[in-house]
């Protein structure tokens, strides 16, 4: 290593011993997680009736009218691009017209965009011509310019929490707006604080604070509320070392190629934040005010089947502090770990009542999470399953496919078996039964990471995906499956599904 990899190093926060572990990760790869089952209905996935959906939301209320702080984490980095893809394909492309049935579709329904007056104005100004004479004349990719590139609108560089998603007639709002509202739905405190957390890129940090300060004051008035909101950024610390084929450092221009390390970087991010309680959802999961109804009941449903958890598992760890409980009541809290936790392990049963004592702390004083989980419906991504841990106990776990082994046929046919989908729908609870915050980094299980194919400047490159926020990071968190309905899972992958009923 060189005077300037050492440098690099230092300036990012990372130690010569953190770096070579980075290194032999890419030489020994990770091992694929072992499947107890697939999760499902009755096994790991909890399907609430009509008259527990109004108890969950009667015990959620009951918590927020306490002195609780909850929050609403939402993370927000990373560039739209993705989203347009097709576009640019598109502009990029030799034909002028739009010759795939994606391309003319967009064109076909360009008026029913929320972004279209913003687009409209940029075209006038740029070539001035609005969108429709533009289109009647021809000029397809001036339009699509326009939209992409950084003298019109720059969408094809700005994150998808700062585009406009939704039409009102009071103004059209964007993904970070839509939050700002759900926050007031089913967040607000007592005392009507709304806390809600961005995790932001560094270069966009500023405008999602200038569209904070336009904005919070108006949700404030129109739904009684005080916001607080906050950002951050990934940390350069939690960046991880590209490599080459050979898995030699990958360096440009003789400099080490460090990359951000994933979503799973941001549970150093949120062990950072002051909450009781707090929702994670992606940025781009939000829908306009008429068809909130289902999104809003649903969160106060799994945050009331986890404030229901947490309170018995906070009675039995008093009772277990106080010393060796009675055989039966041993049992007792056995059961809740098998039966509500879905925490296995056989072997428990036939533990003395100290050793049995000691497991049922170490299980039951952890971090808890209840997950939503929509029916599969086709979507590419994780799952729930229920999942082996290195200590020999069956836990549920959302397991991405990248975590399988394919050429084990019976893990396959598990994976495929899956009935259920993780559209990153999680309410969480981080501090211990005496009211102290938990050290989440404690709870990752690092041999969960991933290694991914990449390039830069042409040149084929591997990349190192920290353990994921919501699988490999939350490893050992108390976890709690709950199954939601498919109306409250409504994600923009390309420009196209804004034209979705649901984002209409």
């Amino acid at each position: 290593m060189t005077t300037e990899d050492l440098q690099t190093l230092s300036l990012k926060n990372i130690t010569t011993e953190q770096f070579e572990q980075q290194l032999a990760c890419f030489e020994k790869g990770f091992p694929y997680l072992k499947l107890y089952a697939a999760a499902s209905v009755g096994r790991g996935i909890m399907r609430p009736d009509a008259k527990a959906v109004d108890d969950y939301v009667k015990s959620w209320e009951s918590y927020l009218a306490g002195d609780r702080k909850i929050l609403k984490f939402v993370p927000a980095s990373g560039a739209a691009s993705r989203m347009f893809k097709n576009l640019f394909e598109f502009l990029d492309g030799e034909s002028v017209y739009p010759d795939n049935e994606f391309m003319r579709n967009f064109f076909a329904h360009i008026t029913e965009f929320a972004f279209y007056d913003e687009l409209d104005k940029a075209c006038r100004s740029l070539y001035h011509k609005g969108v429709g004479l533009l289109i009647s004349e021809g000029s397809y990719k001036d339009v699509v310019a326009a939209l992409l590139k950084k003298e019109g609108l720059n969408y094809g560089q700005l994150p998808k929490g700062l585009l406009l998603f939704h039409r009102y007639d009071e103004g059209n709002r964007t993904p970070f707006e839509e939050h700002l509202v759900e926050g007031a739905l089913y967040a607000a405190g007592k005392t009507g604080d709304v806390h809600v957390h961005f995790t932001v890129s560094p270069e966009h940090r500023d405008l999602f604070a200038a569209l904070c300060e336009a904005k919070k004051d108006l949700y404030a008035r129109k739904f009684g509320v005080t916001y607080h909101v906050s950002f951050s950024e990934q940390k350069p610390s939690t960046d991880t070392v590209a490599v080459d084929m050979e898995n030699k450092p990958f360096r440009v221009n003789g400099e080490l190629l460090f990359r951000p390390g994933g979503h799973g970087a941001l549970i150093r991010n949120l062990d950072e934040l002051d909450a009781d309680v707090v929702f994670i959802k992606n940025i781009d999961n939000v829908v306009p005010d008429r068809l909130k109804g289902d999104t809003v009941l649903y969160k106060k449903v799994i945050a009331g089947v986890l404030v229901s958890l947490q309170q018995k598992a906070f009675g039995y760890l008093a009772q277990l502090e106080k010393g060796t409980p009675a055989r039966e009541e041993l049992l007792g809290m056995l059961d809740f770990l098998e039966n509500d936790l879905c925490c296995l392990y056989p072997a428990a049963r036939e533990m003395g009542d100290e050793e049995l004592a000691a497991y049922l702390r170490r299980k039951l004083d952890r971090p808890m999470r209840v997950c939503g989980m929509v029916q599969n419906v086709g979507e590419p991504g994780g799952g729930p399953f229920l999942a082996y841990n290195p200590d020999g106990s069956v836990s549920p776990q959302i397991l991405e496919s990248s975590q399988i082994d394919k050429r084990d046929p019976e893990a396959v046919k598990m994976f495929e078996q899956g009935t259920h989908f993780n559209p990153v729908d999680l309410v969480c609870a981080l501090r211990n039964y005496k009211g102290e915050a938990y050290d989440l980094p404690r709870y990752v299980d690092p041999q969960t990471g991933f290694i991914s194919q990449k390039s830069k400047n042409g040149r084929d490159l591997k990349a190192l995906e920290l353990p994921g926020l919501w699988n490999g990071s939350m490893s050992d968190w108390n976890t709690v499956f709950v199954e939601v309905p498919l109306s409250t899972f409504n994600p923009v992958k390309t420009v196209n599904d804004l034209l979705r009923e649901q984002h209409q």
